[in-house]
Formats: C-alpha cells, structure tokens, sequence
C-alpha cells in the first residue's frame, strides 16, 4: 500500500476503514530507517495516525502544513513521494532527518528549533490574506515544543487574524523528559476532562477548540480535522497521542526513545556503544560537585538527556536541579539570576541551541557580569551534522558579547579544571567549549583566572595555534613542519577564545614571521581573525585555518576537512609555497 503512494492524493483514494494497514506499513518503514541510521522515534511513531489523517482531509501542497521543529515529519515525508528514503537503504541519505524546501514542495521550511511553528504559520497566513487566497494554514507543534517562549508569543499574536489558521497539538504528555511546569499541569486538566475543562487557556487565546481523546485514531482525527477545515478563525485541535506508538520500546521508555541511534529493531539493543564521548564525563562531575557544594544548582531546557542526565540522575540532585523547559532564553535568565543571588547555576546547553539566546546572554548574564557557568556541548564540526543543528557559530556567537571568557580545552583534565574553575569563580560568566571527544591528558595545573597561554614549544619563524580539539592537530603541522624544514616551530595552546594574551602574541613578533591558527569553528569573526587583527600592519603573516560560513549538512567530517585545508600536510603545503 506504502508503495503505491507518490502523493497524498493517493491516500484519499484508499477507505477510511483501510487507513489503519497504512499505519502499520508506515511504522514499518519508520523502523527499517531509524533502527539502521538512527532518528527522532518517539515523536515519529506517536503521529503516523494523525500525518495520515492531515493527508487524507486536506489538500496538500495549496494547504500548507508547518512542522514544529521536525521531529513528527518522517510520516510526512513517507506520503509526499519520499518513502523511498524510508524502504531503500542506499536512499537513506538523501532524506533529511528534517522539513526541507529543497526536497519537496510540500515542505514549506527547514526547521529543526523548537517553537517556531506558530509564528511561521501565522506569516503564512497572512500572506495569503493579503493577496486574497483561500486555503488551509495548519501549524503541527508538540506539548513539548508550546513551552517555548516563541510558541506562547505566537498563541498570542494570532488572535489578530480573523481567517482560518488551525493549530494541531499533539499532546503526548512528553518533551524530550518530562514535561515541567504550570503549562502541563493545565494540559493534564483538559486531557482527564477530555477537553471539557472550565479553565482553557486556548478559549482565553480567542480560539475555537476541538479535543481528540484518542488521538492515534484516524477516525476520530478525521471529524475533527473536518470540522476546523471549515473553520473562519483561528482554531485549536488538540489531540492525544501516545509517544512512541506501536514500538513497544518507545512507549515504555518515552525519554530514552525520544531520539536513538542505530539499534536492533528487535531488541532495542544500540548497534554500537557509544563511547569517547562527553556526558558521561559532565554527569558524574555535576552529580559530585552538587554532593559537595549545596549553592550549586544544575539547569537544563529540555535536554537533559543529551548530558546523561536522565531520570536516575535527575532525582539524585533533587532541589539542585530545574528544568525550565524549551525555553533557552529563560534557563539564561534563571542562571543570571541564580548567580546574582549567591547560587552557582551551571547550564549545559547543546552549541546549536545556544544561538537562540543571544539578548539573554547579552543583557541578562554578561552586562550584569552574573558568574554562570555554561558547558557549551555539540560545538564544532564533530557535533550535529544537519544544517539546522550546526554548532560552528559559536566563537563568533560569543566573541561579540563583553565580560565573558570562553574557554577551550583540549584534554579531559583541561575540560574538568575548567568547569571547576567556571562554577567556583564570582567575577564573570564563564563559557566552556565542550572538545569533540574525550582525549586524556595529564594533569591539568592551569590557573584559568590569568590569561595566558601555554606555549608548549618554544621555536623560530613559524607559530603553530591550535584552539581546543584542533591543538593535537596543530601539534601534527608543527612535527611535520620540523621534518620538511629542519626548523622547530613554536606551539601553543592557547585555551582562551575570546580573550587575547597580548604579552605571549608580541613576544612571538622578535624572531617569527608566520603565525597559524586553526580553530572549530566558522572563521569569519572568529578566534584566527582576532589573532590577525592584533598583528595588523606587523611584518607577521597570518593564515587562518577553520570553515566557510554556510550551512554545511547530512556532511562527513573528513571531507570538510580537506575541503577547508585543515590538515597537517595542507597546513604546512600552505605555508612553505
């Protein structure tokens, strides 16, 4: 049935009593792709009924249909002519884990953030207002995902438009965790009275409301989508759904399902131990410290789980931690707070979400000097690979704003003195870029309040600087360089990304004529350009080694790599021709 399905006007061709099968066969689908390359399950599974259901009433692509944050597409994009990506494993990768305009015209934009749905839907439709047009606008969004400052702020501003615009909120009483907050007590309210609940903060919006008790039946979903296609003014219909439907490993571990990669679909069992990797790290260090120190107190919105604090964890901190919600402008604002008032917030947050709290960190954290302390996680090219999770805008992100350091380890030890050192200071907000992966190092003495770089060896004519991760890469051009020249370099790691060791780069400018950075990051406005703006008009030569600015996806690490020079033997090609 699946494979007969090239657009969604194939599915109205089939009997309402016949979509059930189409469910199986799209769970099916669903699991041959996530179990062998990793995905979103939970929120996938939960919305096959309702994806079939939207399809089946509305007419696609004149309708439009905008996604929140995209981890409910997948059965989407198996009914607008990309099963393919879903039945054939050579095809995997041509499908994006996201909405994307480029695959599809039935995919209005690439979206990955949470929130946003709403507030695009409401631009679209307004659009169509003004040049007249009479079709269906429809935001999908999550319970999880209403949290979001963005979400609430759209509910808000839809009330202006006096035309049809529909709201679909898959209620499956999970975020990524658990839900945390006065919102979700109030959803609970109106899934046990089945949407009959006197308090509804929809109707107190100034919109037409449908509830779906069971919203995993296409039947029922069917009615009522029906009812808000005719609709003249802003409706919501919120749906109950089970996360994770119909993989029993989902639906009994909602949390740890929500995002998988490759497992075996019959056990569950991932197909690779992760290992070499951080969270583990930063959760036996946040459950030590909160132990030893009752001021310090953990922060997260929403992804917890992305630092391996799941529930076990979570209980163990007990009061010392929160969660905020997808809301990453209130967890900045929590934290500033927190500090300000004797506490010491420490908020491990994922690099590409970190970008949506630019005023926060600015004006709530940095021009009031709060001593946070942020683990900034996923950074660089060896976090997310999909273009809307990028975390290579992080130096530039964060070397705009005032009074705050932004430190980067390369070892183990160095990332743990550094954390230590970010919690226990009172001075000023201090951000760590979380190494791609764990390299052990020897023991870390390095005082973080003086900056200074460490000058590992001390050479002539050429200085090799190697940010972070990339250090042990720039300590390789500078063996290599030695080997090509017979002349010893000199290498630093220089550890801080924002502030700039004047004393250690003048020193270099008596017997030293190249400098070359190589950084994880973008490099325009970024650590090497810094480096080259202090030189100036000096008689020294600077190369800069990191990546273009685009939106790079679905990448191999390797081939970026090469793609920007940023490997010993290029490196040293660069600088001898």
């Amino acid at each position: 049935m699946l494979e007969k399905i090239k657009t969604p006007k194939d599915v109205k061709k089939i009997s309402l009593n016949n979509l059930p099968k189409l469910a199986t066969e799209m769970r099916a689908a669903l699991l041959n792709r996530v179990s062998k390359i990793g995905g979103h399950v939970g929120p996938n599974f939960g919305s096959v009924e309702a994806t079939i259901a939207l399809h089946y009433v509305f007419n696609c692509p004149i309708d439009k249909i905008i996604y929140d944050v995209s981890h409910q597409c997948y059965s989407h994009k198996l009914l607008t002519g990309r099963a393919y990506g879903f039945l054939n494993d050579k095809d995997f990768c041509k499908i994006s884990g996201y909405t994307d305009p480029s695959e599809s015209e039935y995919d209005m934009f690439n979206i990955g953030h949470t929130s946003t749905s709403i507030s695009l839907a409401i631009g679209v439709a307004k659009a169509r207002d003004l040049q007249r047009q009479k079709y269906n606008v429809i935001a999908f969004i999550g319970d999880g995902s209403l949290s979001g400052g963005e979400a609430l702020e759209g509910l808000n501003a839809c009330n202006e438009l006096h035309s049809n615009f529909i709201i679909v909120l898959n209620d499956n009483d999970m975020c990524i965790s658990e839900n945390h907050g006065g919102l979700y007590n109030h959803l609970a309210e109106l899934r046990e009275s089945k949407g009959t609940a006197k308090n509804n903060i929809f109707k107190a919006f100034g919109y037409d409301y449908l509830y779906v008790d069971n919203g995993n039946n296409i039947k029922d979903l069917v009615i009522a989508f029906k009812k808000a296609k005719k609709a003249t003014r802003p409706i919501v219909v919120h749906i109950k759904t089970t996360k994770g439907k119909g993989l029993k490993f989902a639906e009994q571990n909602k949390e740890t399902w929500h995002f998988k990669m490759p497992f075996n679909p019959k056990t569950g069992k991932l197909l690779n131990s992760i290992s070499n990797a951080y969270p583990p790290i930063i959760t036996e260090y946040l459950l030590n410290k909160a132990k030893y120190d009752p001021k310090v107190l953990v922060v997260s919105a929403a992804t917890p789980g992305s630092f391996g604090l799941f529930e076990k964890q979570r209980k163990q901190l007990g009061k010392q931690y929160i969660d905020v919600g997808i809301a990453e402008e209130t967890a900045a604002a929590v934290c500033s707070g927190c500090a300000k008032n004797g506490g010491k917030p420490i908020w491990p947050v994922p690099a590409s979400f970190i970008n949506r709290t630019y005023d926060q960190i600015s004006q709530d954290i940095c021009l009031n000097k709060s001593p946070v302390a942020v683990i900034v996680n996923t950074s660089g090219i060896y976090g997310f690979k999909d273009k809307t999770h990028l975390g290579i805008f992080d130096i530039p992100f964060l070397s705009s704003i005032p009074n705050l350091s932004y430190i980067a380890p390369t070892t183990k030890q160095e990332f743990l003195k550094a954390v230590d050192y970010a919690i226990d200071q009172n001075e000023k907000p201090v951000f760590i870029k979380t190494p791609g992966y764990v390299i052990e190092g020897k023991k870390c003495i390095k005082d973080f309040s003086k900056i200074k770089y460490e000058v590992n060896q001390k050479g002539k004519k050429v200085a090799f600087i190697g940010l972070g991760i990339f250090y042990p890469l720039a300590k390789q051009a500078a063996k290599l360089y030695k080997q090509k020249t017979g002349i010893t370099p000199t290498l630093i790691n220089p550890y801080f990304v924002t502030d700039l060791d004047v004393k250690t780069l003048n020193s270099l400018k008596k017997d030293h004529s190249i400098v070359v950075t190589i950084e994880d990051g973008i490099l325009q406005s970024g650590f090497g350009s810094n480096i080259a703006s202090h030189f100036g008009s000096s008689n020294i030569k600077v190369f800069n080694y990191g990546y273009k600015k685009e939106f790079i996806d679905r990448f191999n690490i390797e081939v970026i790599l090469k793609e920007n020079h940023i490997t010993p033997q290029q490196i040293v090609k660069d600088i001898l021709e």
